[in-house]
């Protein structure tokens, strides 16, 4: 491949920071701060509906989300929360890589 990209210094503090970086929503967090169903978080983290349920159960039946639902969720909140200062570049970027996929 000769479209391959060196990674700088700056690429490397970037990568640094990513890795340290302790973002995370709970889907209890979640859904007391945004009118959404279970449905819902459910697309948001690519989960069943009956995972999501399970996540907000109590007992022995509880579920637990992983890492990486903690991090869809934090994600979706900044996006949410940003919409409106995210510029129209990056969400037709966003848009088209789906798109893509």
């Amino acid at each position: 491949m000769s479209n391959i990209r060196r990674i700088t210094t700056r690429e490397r503090h970037l990568i640094l920071l990513y890795s340290n970086w302790e973002f995370s929503m709970t889907p209890t967090q979640f859904y007391a701060k945004w009118a959404v169903s279970y449905e819902l978080i459910a697309l948001i983290c690519s989960r069943s509906d009956s995972t999501v349920r399970g996540w907000f159960r109590n007992g022995s039946n509880r579920r637990y989300p992983t890492h990486n639902d903690l991090l869809h969720l934090a994600l979706m909140d900044f996006f949410l929360e940003h919409f409106e200062e995210i510029p129209e570049q990056v969400l037709d970027w966003l848009h088209l890589n789906h798109l893509e996929s």
